[in-house]
């Protein structure tokens, strides 16, 4: 398979809040002191997972992206230390243990669970199904991730309204990154599933012609022309991202590539691989005849046969270069457009 360009991101979406006291209260005995030592321990470790994101978009540098992730992981278990020494406020634990289990959760997708959800050279390498399976437990990821905000976010308002806290909601930087970058995570996939789908079987269609497997070529054939006839209509119903349709763009030409490939163009290398067969048959049936034995009607068969197996010889060199430079070119698009795509639309975050 050719090398694509891969970057897909798991994202935790955090909405943040002001924390106004009714009324001024030792720190020690505050509740709105209490929700702000556990939101800012929270805050840190978003933040040091969105440096990781921005890396992991931005960068072509593979140890500065691990080490930013080993960052991250150690930023969880700082925010969970910091919030497991913080006694419960008043003998109410509900608050903190509700923030406890969704570090811990954070902490054993991002570390536990990281080799089988980011291992993507891999599984790149084997099926599209197992690419949709990796895309949909990363998606269910993200849901339990999002599951879990949303519980704090609960426990915070029950918690705030127990205490008498006035909480503000408000929008913040780190937010609208973070948010961002979901919105940009669930788009690519859909687009790149598509793309995927019909590369994959571009793939098995070259190894079905390099084993010369006619009955092969043809069922791959008709479902990559099946599969691009499908993926085309999918993009002709889908809006573009952020005034952005380049990474549709490159699909549809890519599936359009694909789809010309499956009519046209793989028939033509079957037709030679059955000229060829006919031939070599044609062959030996008059190698099998000694000289005498042989009639002018069996030379004129032969003599024809030779021309019709060199014309068909350099159809299926021509048909085959076109092909070879019709996947480059695609495939080159597609990487480019999909890493222009991430660069622009995954925030910078330091």
């Amino acid at each position: 398979m050719k090398k694509l360009f891969t970057c897909t991101l798991l994202f935790i979406t955090i909405t943040l809040g002001v924390v106004k006291t009714a009324k001024a209260q030792d720190p020690q005995a505050d509740a709105g002191t209490y929700m702000t030592a556990i939101s800012t321990a929270e805050t840190d470790m978003n933040k040091a997972y969105m440096a990781y994101i921005s890396a992991s978009a931005h960068s072509s540098r593979k140890r500065k992206i691990e080490k930013l992730r080993n960052v991250a992981v150690d930023n969880i278990v700082i925010c969970q230390n910091t919030i497991t020494n913080l006694p419960p406020y008043k003998g109410d634990n509900s608050l903190r243990q509700s923030s406890l289990k969704f570090i811990q959760l954070c902490y054993k997708i991002f570390n536990d669970d990281y080799t089988h959800i980011v291992n993507m050279d891999d599984i790149a390498e084997r099926s599209y199904d197992e690419m949709q399976a990796y895309l949909l437990l990363e998606q269910a990821t993200n849901d339990s991730l999002e599951m879990g905000n949303k519980r704090i976010a609960v426990a915070e308002k029950a918690f705030a309204a127990k205490y008498g806290v006035n909480l503000i909601s408000e929008r913040t930087e780190l937010g609208d990154k973070m948010e961002a970058t979901g919105r940009e995570t669930r788009y690519h996939d859909k687009v790149y599933l598509l793309f995927y789908k019909c590369n994959w079987e571009d793939n098995q269609l070259t190894e079905a012609v390099n084993q010369k497997n006619v009955t092969k070529i043809e069922q791959v054939r008709s479902a990559l022309d099946k599969y691009a006839i499908e993926g085309l209509k999918v993009l002709d119903t889908l809006k573009v991202f952020d005034n952005d349709g380049s990474l549709a763009n490159a699909c549809q030409q890519a599936l359009n590539f694909y789809k010309t490939e499956a009519e046209t163009q793989a028939p033509q290398l079957t037709d030679y691989f059955m000229k060829e067969e006919a031939f070599n048959k044609l062959k030996a049936t008059l190698d099998a005849k000694s000289a005498d034995q042989r009639t002018q009607q069996d030379v004129d068969a032969y003599n024809k046969g030779v021309n019709d197996i060199n014309a068909a010889v350099n159809t299926y060199n021509q048909t085959n270069q076109q092909l070879n430079n019709g996947r480059n070119d695609v495939i080159n698009t597609w990487n480019a457009t999909e890493k222009q795509f991430m660069d622009t639309h995954t925030p910078y975050y330091k």
